[in-house]
């Protein structure tokens, strides 16, 4: 690790605290909150370990260097790197997304919570993409076909303490944690593995779509 990056995840260490305390608040939300207990199935917690955020400011330096933008620093890093602590909240089947989309909201229209960015969608599904722009959340096609919701929460409006916390099915999460598997922290180089992801995100597609569907029937 460069000097550089060191000052810089110092400079995190000194408020990780404060992301740890602020990421068991919303923790306690998805806990004890009824409606977010009826539709969530789990949830996970991690805090970026030393090595990935290294290996993530050096990326995101990278990249900033090429585009001739303002690199990560100790004074800005709160601000360029805002998944320094992840929630992830896992559901059965996409007609729990809904609820769990609007007491978040809730939480940030009664002040408890506020958003660092507008929600956005992973989506390559055209009629998926359509369901979340009706509820107001941005869509965003990745190549590999990677599907999530992600928000970026702050503690208050003024703060610069951010949680991410991403929304998906537990399909999804499947296959997230594959494609995590393979391709982070270095993308995989093979053709065969990203198509055959795509095809993958296909299945799982038809899967969340079948869950939805049993629970429809299900619940009528």
């Amino acid at each position: 690790m460069n000097m550089k990056n060191e000052d810089i995840i110092q400079s995190i260490n000194e408020h990780i605290h404060d992301y740890e305390i602020f990421s068991d608040r919303i923790v306690s939300y998805i806990t004890r909150d009824p409606i977010l207990k009826n539709n969530v199935h789990s949830h996970k917690k991690r805090t970026k370990d030393i090595e990935h955020l290294n290996e993530k400011i050096t990326r995101k330096n990278d990249r900033l260097r090429e585009l001739g933008h303002l690199e990560i620093n100790k004074d800005n890093v709160m601000d360029l790197i805002t998944d320094i602590v992840g929630i992830r909240i896992l559901h059965l089947h996409q007609g729990q997304f809904d609820a769990i989309h609007k007491r978040l909201m809730k939480y940030v229209d009664d002040g408890e919570l506020a958003l660092y960015e507008t929600p956005k969608a992973y989506t390559w599904d055209p009629e998926y993409a359509s369901f979340f722009r009706d509820e107001g959340i941005t869509t965003e096609q990745k190549e590999s076909f990677y599907t999530s919701v992600h928000y970026v929460f702050k503690a208050n409006t003024t703060s610069k303490i951010t949680c991410e916390v991403q929304v998906r099915t537990l399909f999804e999460e499947v296959w997230g944690e594959i494609d995590h598997a393979v391709n982070y922290p270095k993308e995989s180089e093979s053709i065969f593995i990203k198509e055959q992801l795509k095809v993958f995100a296909r299945i799982v597609g038809a899967g969340t779509r079948m869950s939805h569907s049993i629970f429809k029937i299900h619940e009528n």
